[in-house]
């Protein structure tokens, strides 16, 4: 009895104890299934996304030059593409880390850059391109420029800091002759503070000058950006200036010379300063007609009548305060031997207009002096009423002598 009575309770631990082991069993396992359930809820990602496409990309980037091309033209020759997809970025950069500008074009498809390269000069080119899964494509590249062998330069005037008349055109000489002068205006910039609209005119092959619609307004500065380096201005001749000037426009003054009463009158800023008597060209050598511009000024200096295609007329060593006007020989300066009492009456030079000066110009007092004093380069004189024609605009700085429409084609 003992045995049974105290038995039972044993087998019924027994039983507990192997009863409790099924449902340990049962929620490992249901642990166990959870853990390694393999959806998107066990890797802690949320359900319905799938992980990153880690597939190539279909995206073809394409390089011009190849990696490590060396004399590489300055223009048309760096082009960046994307086939079965589009750029996302380009950058392009020389050695010292400065990037060329360039812009993505047909919905991503092609890159180029927005000017001319340098010459002699490493470049490095990365870009990446995404296909339409969004997968990225990579291609990097190394190439260096041309060294030029034949180089021109723009000559300018007027100089950096230089104060001018109202007249002053920015003016261009090119010590070779342009064959694309587009590509040459491209890498040239002319502003002005305050803002006006600027334009460039082609005088042959070798000369660029630039001009707003009207004179210069006064207190204006005027700054020319000379980017020509590696422009290849005709076949095989470059550019090498990099360079920046600035100049700035002083009072206005316009002075009009009447051929046919023979007298100047000079205005400045609206108001007549002076008006002065003159002796202008004589029948059989006038003066030119039209608005010419002062582009130097000598204190002293020596005027042959060889030079200019007048044979041994004339060959006066000591010309006072003359200033040129043409570049045909057109000058506005001191007389001494004529006599005073020509100036006003009669017309006596063999086309530039004088003024009533001493020998040596050393008396301050004279007309030439005052006006010499007076006057900037840039300044504009006008003649009127001579039996002549209106000078040339490519003749000194004649510019003036264009409408804006006429100006404006000729760029």
């Amino acid at each position: 009895m003992n045995v049974q009575i105290s038995g039972e309770p044993v087998r019924r631990r027994a039983w507990r104890r192997r009863g409790r082991a099924p449902l340990g069993l049962l929620l490992g396992s249901l642990l166990l299934v959870t853990a390694c359930g393999g959806g998107a809820e066990g890797r802690g990602e949320p359900a319905g996304k799938a992980g990153p496409d880690t597939s190539a990309s279909q995206a073809v980037v394409t390089i011009a030059p190849k990696d490590g091309a060396h004399d590489v033209a300055t223009s048309g020759a760096l082009k960046v593409s994307a086939q079965k997809g589009r750029l996302r970025s380009v950058k392009v950069r020389d050695v010292r880390g400065n990037e060329v500008d360039g812009k993505i074009s047909g919905g991503g498809a092609l890159w180029e850059p927005s000017g001319h390269l340098g010459p002699s000069t490493q470049y490095t080119v990365d870009a990446v391109a995404v296909d339409a899964r969004g997968r990225r494509a990579a291609e990097h590249a190394t190439f260096t420029t041309l060294v030029p062998k034949n180089t021109f330069i723009g000559q300018y005037s007027p100089e950096n800091g230089q104060q001018v008349g109202v007249g002053m055109p920015v003016s261009l000489h090119f010590t070779r002759g342009i064959t694309d002068p587009a590509a040459v205006e491209k890498a040239i910039t002319v502003t002005a503070r305050p803002a006006v609209p600027i334009a460039g005119h082609w005088f042959g092959n070798d000369r660029l000058d630039f001009r707003p619609e009207k004179y210069w307004a006064p207190g204006t500065k005027v700054t020319l950006k000379l980017d020509l380096n590696g422009v290849e201005g005709r076949p095989g001749v470059y550019g090498t200036q990099t360079k920046e000037v600035s100049f700035t426009v002083g009072r206005s003054q316009i002075s009009t010379v009447d051929a046919r009463s023979k007298q100047m009158t000079v205005v400045r800023d609206g108001r007549t300063l002076k008006t002065l008597p003159i002796t202008a060209g004589a029948p059989g050598t006038e003066t030119y007609n039209g608005r010419m511009v002062i582009s130097e000024k000598h204190p002293v200096t020596r005027m042959n009548g060889d030079t200019v295609g007048f044979g041994g007329e004339y060959d006066i060593k000591d010309v006072p305060h003359a200033m040129r006007l043409s570049t045909s020989g057109t000058f506005l300066h001191g007389n001494y031997w004529s006599g005073r009492d020509t100036f006003g009456t009669r017309n006596a030079s063999h086309g530039c207009v004088g003024l009533f000066d001493v020998r040596g110009g050393d008396d301050g007092s004279t007309p030439a002096a005052w006006f010499y004093r007076n006057s900037l380069i840039g300044d504009v004189v006008i003649v009127e009423n001579a039996h002549d024609e209106t000078i040339q605009p490519d003749n000194g700085f004649g510019d003036w002598n264009l409408s804006w429409d006429a100006w404006r084609a000729g760029g």
